[in-house]
């Protein structure tokens, strides 16, 4: 059992698109489905639904950390707030807390975007059944969820100009992380080099060319997200001025 909450990697490497890859995919879609399915139940009991999806994104986090200085593994280089999920998290514990509509306007954006992401190529080296394959999944739908659960039962819409309050952000956190990078060595946003498993990034050009892709991939995704609310409104107008 202690084996689970090792760094011993060879014992359980991860493989993307492994059985446990896609039974974690199919988990994430199944919550989405789930939110927006129950949502009208959900809201009758928001306040214990707010809480535990808070409980659950703080303590996997922190037993994260502590999983890191246990073994002496916490290093600044990776393990300051400042990958673009790691700076979800926080904005989603801030969400979950206030209800602040700006919060959520930044984290629909950059947290749906990045966590989707991850989810989907992840730079993870531990897989199932391991503690942190589990730790590193469930955070990333907590983000996603958290911004779905806002959609769905609390009716947040994001809107133009939290887009571009998002695309500010993302590039004002990547310049923090710039010299983050700098200072720590580390390769925060990835702005350093590309990871080293398989991702997204290697088919966006060499260094340093791929940070200008992802720019522009990154506020088209940013975009795409917020179509479905944009058609919406239109509809909604077609509608009402019949």
């Amino acid at each position: 059992m202690s084996k689970l909450f090792d760094h011993q990697y060879d014992l359980f490497p991860f493989e993307a698109f492994s059985a446990s890859h896609f039974l974690m995919i199919a988990l994430f879609l199944c919550g989405s489905v789930f939110l927006y399915r129950f949502r009208n139940q959900l809201r009758k009991y928001d306040h214990w639904a707010r809480t535990i999806m808070f409980l659950v994104l703080f303590l996997l986090e922190t037993l994260y950390h502590f999983w890191l200085y246990k073994d002496g593994y916490w290093d600044i280089s990776f393990t300051l707030p400042l990958q673009l999920c790691s700076l979800s998290l926080i904005l989603c514990l801030i969400l979950l807390a206030t209800r602040m509509q700006y919060i959520f306007q930044i984290v629909y954006f950059i947290g749906i975007t990045g966590a989707f992401m991850a989810i989907l190529t992840p730079e993870l080296f531990l897989g199932y059944p391991h503690f942190r394959f589990f730790q590193f999944f469930i955070t990333h739908m907590l983000i996603i969820w958290t911004c779905l659960y806002f959609v769905f039962v609390h009716k947040f819409k994001p809107t133009r100009k939290g887009l571009f309050a998002s695309f500010l952000f993302l590039n004002g956190s990547a310049m923090a992380a710039f010299i983050a990078n700098k200072v720590t060595g580390g390769n925060y946003m990835f702005l350093a080099h590309k990871p080293s498993n398989g991702s997204l990034l290697d088919y966006f050009g060499p260094f340093p060319y791929y940070i200008l892709t992802l720019e522009a991939v990154a506020f088209s995704l940013f975009f795409l997200l917020l179509v479905p609310f944009t058609r919406k409104n239109r509809i909604s107008r077609k509608l009402y001025d019949k």
